[in-house]
C-alpha cells in the first residue's frame, strides 16, 4: 500500500494531469456518499474503517503509542482554564480519564486566582447522558448578567454543531424545571433580562439560511411559546445567519443583532430600548471585540475612515442610541510585524493579545480624560504563545496562559502595575533538553517572507523525515502550543514524531492571521493559490536547508487545513510522500451545497459562478485526482456527526482514489462532530493510527 516514486517536476505534472481529472461537467459518480446516515455509504466507510484498522493496528508500536497518548491526553494534570469570570466566581469545563465527557464546574475567584480552587460540579457531561440515553457532549453555556445565577446550557447529541438549549440554575446546581428550552438546532441565544431571551433557531420552514443557520431573531417571553416570539430581525436565504449577542458592561447590557451577509461582512445593529434597530457606523467587516464604559470595541479588516486595516478603535454607544454621531477613537494600531488577535475587557482596562512575527504579547490599555488611549506590555515570557484566557467583570484581572512548543503552560494572573503571578504550572511531560526549536522564514514564489517553526532533537543531522501541518485560512493564526497538548494537530503526534529522531513544522502560511488582515486576504479566492505556494516554499527551504528530502515529507491539516493538505497531495506529489487529511474540504465544486458550506462563499467564491469556478478549479482536490499518477498514500479521517464540513468530502475524495485503484487510509468516527472525536481514548486511537502511519509512509 505505499505510493511508488514519482520523478515528475510539478508544472509537468500538472499538464499530463489535467486530461484524465474528473471534469466538472461529468456526473458526480459519488454523490450517494453524500447521504450522511445512508445504508450504502455507512456500509462503504464501515469497510474502509475496517481494512484500515486491521491493516494499520497490527504494525510495531501501535499498541504503545496509543497507551501513551491516552495517558498524556486524559492525564489530569493540566491547566484549569478558566472559560469565563461570573463577578466573583470562575467557569471550568474539565476532563481526565474519569471523565472523559466532562465536568462543567465553579470555583469562587478567590480561591482560583490563588491557585487553589474550590470546585463544585455543575454538570458531570457523562453521568447525565447515560441518565438520559444521549451521547452529550457540552457545548457552553450563556449566562444572565449581572447575577449570573440562570444559564442557558448548550449540549450536542454526538458532537455536532446543532445542540439542544436548556435553562440551568448556577446555585441550586440543577436544569431549571419548566425554565427556557429548546430542540436541537444551530441556535444564537442571548439574554434580553430575567425573563426573555432573543432567540435565532429553526422556527419552521424558510426559517434557515441557505448555510443552516438562523435567518430570523425573535423576542421569547417567559412562560409564553416561541410561536409567540415576536421578531426582531430578518435576514434573506443567501445570508450566513443572523445572531443575537449581549456586550456585557458592567452592570449595563448592550444588546445587538449581526446579520451575516457572507463569512467576512456583517450588518450590525445595536437593539434600542424600545426595539428600534439602530444600525452602527462601523464598515460591514469590522468584527465587534467588547465593550468597556459604553464604549464597543472593534477590529477593523480594512481601512476605514482614516484608521489602517488591523486597528482597533471606538466609539459610544449611549451617543449613537441617542442619536448623536459618535467619535470614532483610535484604540490601537499595529504594525506591520502585527496582528490584534484577541480583545476582552475588564472593569476599566482593555486587554489586547497580539502577535508580533508569531510571538504573543499582552497589553493593557486605558482610556485616558482626553479621550486617547494608552498602557503598557505586560511582562510574560518572550517568544512564546499566550493566550488571552478570561477577565474579571468587576475588577481590572486577567487570566493568560503562555507556553510554546517545548515549553510546558503556565496559567499567569495578570493586574496593572503589578508583576504576573503563576497560578498554575504544568510540569513537563517529556524530556525537552534533547530537542530544539527555531523559528524560520521560506521564500514564496512571489518573494512573500513566510515563518516556519522547526522542531528538531538535538544534534540531528542529515535529512530526516519531516512532518509539516499547516492551515491557511479564515485568518486563523497557527501558532505554537506544547507537544503534547495540540488538539488540532492530532495531539502528542508531533511529540512522537520528534523523539524518534523526525522533524516537525508549523507553518505559517498566508490566509491565517499572523500578520493580519492583508497576511489573510492575500489567499482569499482567486488568490488562494498563495497558501499552497507558501507551503511548498517551507517544504523547499527544508530540502535546501538539508533537513529533509523530496517524498520525505508529510503534510497535516484540519478542515480548511484538511483542503490544503488535499492539494498538497494532488498538486505537488513529486514532493511530499504522505498526508493526514483531516474532516476536510475536497470537493469544491459541491461544497457550498453541503451543510455550512454556503457560509465559507466569501472564503473561497462561489463554485455556481463561471468566473468563480474558473480559479476554485485550478485546485479543487477531488476533480484534480487523476489516473496514472503516484500520489502519495494519504491518511484520511472525518466524523459521520460532522454538521459543519461534510463527511461526504473525505468519503468522496477516498471514493475517487479508489476508482483510480489507488491507496488510501481511512478513518470515520461516528461520533465527535468536526472534531472527529469527543473522548481522550478517541484521540489517542487517531494519534497511533498516524503515527504508524506515518512510519510505514516516509521512507527513512
Amino acid at each position: 500500500m505505499r505510493a511508488g516514486k514519482c520523478s515528475t517536476v510539478a508544472g509537468a505534472w500538472l499538464l499530463a494531469a489535467a486530461a484524465t481529472a474528473l471534469p466538472a461537467a461529468t456526473p458526480d459518480p459519488h454523490l450517494d456518499l453524500e447521504q450522511v446516515d445512508g445504508a450504502q455509504a455507512l456500509a462503504t466507510v464501515k469497510g474502509w474503517n475496517g481494512w484500515t484498522t486491521d491493516r494499520l493496528t497490527k504494525l510495531p508500536g501501535f499498541a504503545a503509542y496509543r497507551a501513551r497518548a491516552e495517558t498524556l491526553l486524559s492525564d489530569d494534570r493540566k491547566i484549569a482554564e478558566p472559560e469565563r469570570i461570573l463577578r466573583d466566581r470562575v467557569l471550568n469545563f474539565w476532563q481526565d480519564a474519569a471523565h472523559p465527557r466532562g465536568l462543567w464546574r465553579i470555583s469562587p475567584l478567590a480561591a482560583f486566582a490563588s491557585g487553589k480552587p474550590q470546585w463544585r460540579t455543575l454538570i458531570d457531561v457523562g453521568a447525565l447522558g447515560k441518565a438520559e440515553g444521549k451521547r452529550w457532549v457540552f457545548k457552553g453555556a450563556t449566562c444572565l448578567s449581572p447575577a449570573y445565577v440562570r444559564c442557558i446550557v448548550s449540549l450536542s447529541d454526538g458532537g455536532g454543531d446543532a445542540a439542544v438549549e436548556r435553562e440551568y440554575d448556577l446555585d441550586a446546581g440543577a436544569f431549571l424545571a419548566g425554565g427556557f428550552a429548546l430542540p436541537a438546532a444551530k441556535t444564537e441565544i442571548a439574554w434580553a433580562g430575567p425573563d426573555a431571551l432573543y432567540v435565532g433557531t429553526d422556527f419552521g420552514p424558510g426559517s434557515m439560511t441557505n448555510s443552516g443557520y438562523a435567518r430570523i431573531v425573535k423576542l421569547w417571553k417567559r412562560g409564553t411559546p416561541l410561536a409567540s416570539a415576536t421578531t426582531v430581525s430578518e435576514g434573506v436565504a443567501s445570508d450566513v445567519s443572523v445572531a443575537p449577542r449581549i456586550l456585557v458592561d458592567g452592570d449595563r447590557s448592550w444588546p445587538i443583532v449581526e446579520r451575516g451577509i457572507d463569512f467576512y461582512h456583517h450588518k450590525l445593529h445595536h437593539i434600542a430600548p424600545d426595539g428600534r434597530l439602530i444600525a452602527s457606523p462601523l464598515p460591514d467587516d469590522a468584527d465587534v471585540d467588547d465593550v468597556i464604559d459604553g464604549r464597543l470595541i472593534a477590529t477593523l479588516k480594512s481601512v476605514w475612515a482614516g484608521h489602517p486595516a488591523g486597528s482597533l478603535v471606538a466609539y459610544s454607544i449611549p451617543d449613537l442610541l441617542a442619536g448623536k454621531p459618535p467619535a470614532i477613537e483610535s484604540v490601537f494600531v499595529p504594525t506591520s510585524h502585527q496582528a490584534v488577535e484577541e480583545v476582552s475587557a475588564s472593569r476599566s482596562m482593555l486587554w489586547v493579545k497580539l502577535l508580533d512575527d508569531v510571538s504573543g504579547r499582552l497589553l493593557a490599555l486605558k482610556r485616558g480624560t482626553n479621550g486617547r488611549w494608552a498602557g503598557d506590555t505586560i511582562a510574560l515570557p518572550d517568544k512564546a504563545t499566550v493566550h488571552l484566557s478570561a477577565t474579571a467583570p468587576d475588577v481590572d484581572l486577567a487570566f493568560a496562559t503562555v507556553e510554546g512548543m517545548l515549553t510546558p503552560p503556565t496559567l499567569f494572573r495578570v493586574a496593572p502595575g503589578v508583576a504576573p503571578m503563576p497560578v498554575q504550572a504544568l510540569p513537563a511531560r517529556f524530556d525537552a533538553a534533547t530537542m530544539t526549536v527555531e523559528q524560520r522564514f521560506a521564500t514564496s514564489r512571489d518573494g512573500t517572507k513566510i515563518p516556519y517553526f522547526l522542531v528538531r532533537k538535538k544534534g540531528t543531522s542529515g535529512p530526516v523525515p519531516t512532518l509539516i501541518h499547516a492551515y491557511g485560512g479564515f485568518e486563523l493564526a497557527q501558532t505554537p502550543s506544547y507537544l503534547v497538548s495540540e488538539p488540532y494537530r492530532s495531539g502528542p503526534l508531533g511529540l512522537f514524531w520528534v523523539e524518534e529522531g523526525n522533524a516537525y513544522v508549523l507553518a505559517n502560511i498566508r490566509g491565517g492571521g499572523e500578520y493580519g488582515p492583508a497576511w489573510h486576504d492575500a489567499a482569499l479566492r482567486e488568490k488562494r493559490q498563495n497558501a499552497y505556494d507558501d507551503l511548498y516554499a517551507v517544504a523547499q527551504d527544508l530540502i535546501a536547508k538539508g533537513v529533509t528530502q523530496a517524498k520525505r515529507i508529510a503534510v497535516s491539516g484540519r478542515s480548511n487545513g484538511g483542503l490544503m493538505a488535499s492539494v498538497a497531495m494532488t498538486q505537488r506529489p513529486d514532493l511530499f510522500g504522505a498526508a493526514i487529511i483531516g474532516s476536510p474540504l475536497t470537493d469544491m465544486k459541491r461544497y457550498s451545497h453541503l451543510l455550512a458550506g454556503a457560509s465559507w462563499l466569501g472564503e473561497y467564491g462561489d463554485p455556481d459562478k463561471p468566473a468563480d469556478w474558473a480559479f476554485i478549479a485550478r485546485y479543487s482536490p477531488y476533480q484534480a485526482l487523476s489516473a496514472g499518477v503516484k500520489y502519495p498514500v494519504p491518511f484520511i479521517y472525518t466524523s459521520t456527526r460532522d454538521d459543519r464540513v461534510h463527511p461526504g468530502h473525505a468519503r468522496k475524495f477516498a471514493a475517487r482514489l479508489e476508482d483510480l485503484h489507488d491507496p488510501f487510509y481511512y478513518d470515520e468516527a461516528i461520533e465527535g462532530g468536526h472534531a472527529a472525536g469527543i473522548e481522550p481514548r478517541e484521540d489517542a486511537e487517531r494519534v497511533a493510527l498516524e503515527t504508524v502511519y506515518l512510519n510505514l509512509e516516509l521512507p527513512r
